[in-house]
């Protein structure tokens, strides 16, 4: 990723120049997208003045290329996108085609004008170095560590930037992968890859690199089962994470708060709407100019936060299993 100042052209629009139209990707993913972005957004462009079409695809690339015809066809005056299964490629180039400019949300689409999204490579360093801590906590050497790899959906792109970061981290603490799992978004295929893992190696495994939290808990579902507790990374924050956190099963989750990214990419899709051209300091390695939002690594200790921010609830996290755990961390 290259640091250099760029300001992105000026792009006249059609129709309906004061509407932004949003396309989500599903609801199965993460909850983040209907209960978090979707409201955040939306007040976001009715604040300032502007109308905006939010729509979620439901994990389907035809209903993906329905809905942005329909926005298409309507009118937009900026386009918001968070790809799906690569579905958000050609729906960049039909509004491109039409002077609408694109913002790529979290997820990288080729051709997109903008990118916005946590720094993900960022994101899996930080899962890297949970998991090197881990392991140096629990007295094992990372150079002779036996360590699992269950990665995300080699079909998003942002699961290249996660596996990226985090294997530069372990791969400069010694670590060598003793097992990779087909990469997958689908908390059940993933432990189901993660016991054949378990199973050829023995149960020897010391600990395990994860790309998110619900993938995270699947694999834990297997290591409880087989009685172990070995260092877990993960992701999102979500109250199952959190959870496991607490529960020293996860030995923590890269925190990334919707509001900051949602608060971005609205304020650029604004900008545009405006007729006004951002001024962005960052690009991609292939020249988009990038906002790049900084992630956190939440432990045990910094479960609390997540509740300052209202991001979740105690009464949600602390349930019956966790309740001991919640009082010793002092989650309230």
């Amino acid at each position: 990723m290259l640091l250099s100042g760029c300001s992105a052209p000026a792009t006249t629009t059609t129709t309906d120049a004061a509407r932004a139209c949003i396309i989500l990707p599903d609801s199965a993913s993460s909850p983040r997208w209907e209960s978090g972005d979707r409201p955040a957004l939306e007040a976001a462009f009715t604040d300032a003045g502007f109308t905006s079409d939010i729509q979620n695809a439901g994990g389907d690339e035809s209903k993906y290329a329905t809905i942005a015809e329909q926005q298409l066809s309507e009118g937009c005056g900026v386009m918001i996108l968070v790809d799906y299964n690569s579905a958000g490629v050609l729906v960049a180039e039909k509004a491109k085609a039409q002077g609408i400019p694109v913002i790529a949300y979290d997820r990288p689409i080729a051709g997109a004008d903008y990118y916005v999204s946590f720094d993900n490579e960022k994101v899996g360093a930080l899962e890297g170095q949970s998991i090197v801590d881990g392991l140096k906590a629990a007295g094992k050497d990372p150079a002779t560590a036996s360590v699992v790899y269950v990665g995300g959906d080699p079909k998003d792109g942002n699961a290249a930037f996660f596996y990226n970061g985090a294997v530069a981290v372990m791969e400069a603490a010694g670590i060598k992968p003793a097992f990779e799992t087909p990469g997958t978004w689908d908390p059940p295929t993933a432990g189901t890859g993660f016991e054949q893992a378990y199973t050829a190696l023995g149960g020897k495994i010391d600990a395990v690199w994860v790309a998110n939290d619900s993938n995270a808990a699947a694999v834990i579902a297997v290591l409880d089962k087989n009685g172990l507790t070995v260092p877990v990374s993960g992701q999102d924050g979500s109250v199952a994470g959190l959870q496991n956190v607490l529960l020293g099963k996860q030995t923590a989750t890269v925190y990334k708060p919707f509001q900051l990214e949602a608060e971005a990419a609205s304020k650029l899709a604004i900008q545009l709407l405006k007729g006004e051209t951002p001024t962005v300091d960052k690009k991609l390695d292939d020249g988009t100019p990038f906002i790049a939002v900084t992630p956190t690594l939440v432990g045990p200790d910094e479960v609390q936060t997540v509740i300052d921010d209202g991001n979740a609830t105690a009464a949600d996290i602390c349930t019956d299993a966790v309740k001991a755990a919640c009082e010793q961390y002092g989650v309230k």
